[in-house]
């Protein structure tokens, strides 16, 4: 029996492995009586753990879609239950988005950005990690080792000493930032980073200033606290420092060392202006370094943290792009005036974060296992991008944007208007090629078709067939011109 199972990143490995095998069992991949593989099997096959297997088989079991116990096996039910019907109360009540002006604003977009597009053979989705099994079975086996000395009671609100430590030193050694273990704090990733420092430093109605183009998770987030949210538009050399609000901004939020989506790098020029600015009208940076470990040349920018005297940039780093989306670790470095208000505001979200995760990636980073797989994944991702590059010169209707680090490559699609960017992602689907617009990233439409190009998870030979798809379809709803010739 052989099953592609997918994990969709979301939520706890167990509940993730549940999903994917009732996934499997609704679509009919895996037929009713048909006996599943034991659980020993499974966490070998996955480089899970027997316990997450477990966990997930036993949720399966709850609802109705598996039967058998340990022994005799597990085998897919001839006939799962159909759900309970809701109370027909329940009918009249109104969405819950109803109840919040907030809560309605951030739900105007319920197709969210970046996910998987469903029935294609090949994707350009972005944001994904570099698949590498032995990261996997590295990890397992670091859990497995810290677990027996996590201390059952909760965590320290910031983090584990020996975690902040670790990144304190690795930002130091890395990108230059200037901090001590202290100012670190250990967040469930960049989403609640952004939030923590909205709940400090924003009062609903004050001006919030974002790229724009910009990452939508960060407008959804300030948005959500009330902020008005202004976009201050990017070129070649990053955020126009020119353009921004001649009254002050109570917060900037942006990505200067690889800016999120175009890939531009915040030239040193700008960025003394941009600390002067802040300085000049009392206002706070949010500097999200999401992905500035992947260059592939030795011209990485320092960060703008390393050139903050005045106190006024907060740094956001991630390690899911990394290792990986599950692991939901990120961190949030501020400047000294502000630990204990994030403290606080870091209590008040969530008492802390898991200890045991934070554990094991101490001791991941400390025994030099993370900076060997970050190596492999740069290399890796080096040949992607170029392998992406070589394909996208040959196509002529794509003005493709510079970048050199990170997971993707933004590019504008020449010559077809944006009326017709449905048309342009119904051919590439037809042809099982899944396709990603920028508009989301945009608080005014784009000028233009964009495309995110996401080549992470995409070996060369698969970049290769994805761009004849590409091609093909952008032939179709963009046809050659053809000169009409007269002969005397």
């Amino acid at each position: 029996m052989r099953v592609d199972l997918v994990l969709d990143g979301h939520g706890p490995l167990y509940g993730q492995l549940a999903r994917a095998l009732a996934e499997a069992i609704a679509r009919g991949r895996l037929r009713p009586g048909e006996r599943l593989p034991s659980t020993r099997e499974l966490a070998l096959r996955l480089g899970l753990s027997r316990r997450t297997v477990n966990a997930a088989y036993e949720r399966l079991r709850s609802s109705g879609r598996i039967r058998g116990c340990v022994g005799s096996g597990s085998f897919v039910e001839a006939s799962p239950p159909p759900p309970r019907p809701r109370p027909a109360a329940s009918a009249a009540l109104p969405a819950q988005s109803a109840y919040s002006r907030r809560g309605r604003q951030v739900c105007t977009l319920h197709d969210l950005p970046g996910r998987p597009i469903p029935g294609v053979r090949y994707a350009f989705q972005y944001s994904l990690p570099n698949v590498n099994p032995r990261l996997s079975s590295a990890w397992q086996r670091t859990l497995a080792k810290v677990a027996p000395y996590v201390k059952p009671n909760y965590p320290p609100v910031a983090g584990l000493a020996e975690l902040r430590e670790a990144v304190a030193e690795h930002v130091a050694r890395s990108r230059g930032v200037v901090c001590s273990a202290e100012d670190v704090f250990i967040v469930h990733g960049t989403q609640q980073a952004i939030a923590l420092a909205a709940r400090v430093l924003v009062d609903p109605g004050e001006t919030v200033v974002l790229e724009e183009p910009h990452y939508f998770g960060a407008r959804q987030v300030l948005q959500m606290h009330g902020a008005e949210v202004v976009g201050v538009p990017v070129d070649g050399d990053g955020l126009r420092v020119d353009r921004l609000p001649a009254a002050g901004a109570k917060l900037i939020y942006l990505t200067p060392s690889h800016q999120f989506p175009t890939g531009a790098v915040l030239s040193p020029q700008r960025r003394r202006r941009l600390l002067d600015y802040a300085a000049r009208h009392g206002g706070w940076i949010v500097e999200d370094d999401y992905d500035g470990e992947f260059r592939s040349d030795a011209s990485a920018a320092p960060s703008l943290q390393s050139m903050d005297r005045d106190g006024r940039v907060l740094y956001v780093g991630t390690f899911t792009k990394v290792m990986f989306p599950a692991l939901r670790l990120a961190y949030l470095i501020v400047p000294p005036a502000l630990r204990e208000d994030v403290r606080a505001a870091k209590w008040a979200a969530d008492f802390g974060t898991g200890a045991l995760e934070q554990s094991a990636l101490a001791h991941f980073i400390r025994s030099g296992a993370y900076d060997r797989h970050l190596r492999t994944a740069v290399r890796t991702l080096a040949e992607r991008r170029a392998a992406l590059r070589a394909g996208l010169a040959r196509i002529g209707a794509l003005e493709v944007l510079d970048a050199h680090a990170g997971m993707h490559l933004m590019a504008w699609v020449r010559g077809l208007a944006p009326a017709r960017q449905r048309e342009l992602l119904e051919q590439a689907r037809r042809r099982g090629l899944g396709l990603y617009t920028v508009e989301t990233f945009y608080l005014q439409p784009p000028p233009r078709i964009g495309l995110m190009l996401g080549f992470s998870a995409l070996p060369a030979t698969d970049i290769a067939r994805a761009l004849r798809l590409l091609e093909d379809a952008l032939l179709h709803v963009r046809p050659p011109r053809t000169r009409r010739v007269a002969f005397a």
